[in-house]
């Protein structure tokens, strides 16, 4: 279940968002920003709601097949340096053992990471770390990609997109089965589609 910031939360966060427009040199009374402050602690509260978020991996079924991928699944996150979003998607691919998960839950893991002030890197990992340890496949590869304000928009502000890798057992060790995995989550979908 997603946390909420309280109605007391949510007002300190709108009174410190006000006196930060006045610290801009802005007039947080005019017209267009007199509901800004109580905007950006609605925001928050719904952008940062991974804290307390449960992935739910424990739906598991009886299954056994050789490799399950899920791709892509969309992601928004906001950099912890510049608090500026970055967005993208990540791609799980794991080898069942003797259990397979539900494939909404891939979703709400991602979620479940990337709702919280993040890097790119250690997301990757806390979603590969949390899924080896309930679900306990024989192999994982988590990929994700994203793009990030951060660095689009102020400092050398170059467009690109980064891409980081957790991957654990059988798809770490076998090169075969990892190559097999890379294929099927980077393959041309467009005729599923």
């Amino acid at each position: 279940m997603a946390s909420k910031l309280t109605s007391l939360q949510q007002d300190s966060v709108a009174a410190h968002f006000k006196r930060i427009l006045e610290l801009l040199g802005e007039d947080p009374e005019r017209e267009g920003l007199k509901e800004t402050p109580n905007r950006v602690a609605r925001m928050y509260t719904e952008l940062l709601d991974g804290y307390a978020m449960d992935a739910e991996l424990d739906v598991q079924f009886e299954e056994t097949t050789d490799l399950v991928c899920m791709d892509p699944i969309d992601f928004k996150s906001l950099c912890e340096h510049h608090v500026l979003p970055f967005t993208g998607n990540v791609k799980i691919a794991y080898v069942p053992h003797n259990k397979v998960v539900g494939a909404s839950k891939l979703g709400r893991l991602v979620d479940k990471y990337a709702h919280r002030l993040q890097v790119q890197e250690r997301m990757t990992r806390q979603i590969a770390d949390e899924f080896m340890e309930t679900v306990q496949p024989s192999g994982l590869m988590v990929i994700a990609q994203a793009k990030h304000e951060c660095m689009c928009n102020r400092g050398i502000k170059k467009s690109s997109v980064m891409t980081t890798s957790a991957v654990r057992g059988m798809l770490a060790l076998n090169p075969y089965a990892k190559l097999e995995a890379l294929q099927l989550l980077f393959s041309d979908k467009r005729d599923i589609l």
